[in-house]
């Protein structure tokens, strides 16, 4: 398990644009929060093999977190 801090930008035309600003090789998109949320794991699976395939690190900012540690996502939400 990672902790990869995401940003999800509403699109004109609908939908959610996926980035991460510790990984920029990582982008997705969704029609919904939730199906953009759902793409980040096939997102990040390339990620990883592409850093695999190229001999790189993944940072140290989306380390597994310590045991204990609580997890959340944090996620801006406009007013009506």
């Amino acid at each position: 398990m990672y902790r990869v801090p995401l940003v999800f930008t509403p699109q004109p035309e609908g939908g959610y644009t996926v980035t991460s600003p510790v990984l920029p090789e990582l982008i997705t998109e969704g029609d919904s929060l939730e199906e953009a949320q759902a793409n980040v794991r096939d997102a990040f699976e390339a990620v990883i093999e592409l850093y695999a395939e190229q001999g790189r690190r993944l940072p140290a900012a989306i380390s597994l977190p310590a045991s204990g540690e609580i997890l959340w996502i944090e996620t801006l939400v406009d007013s009506p």
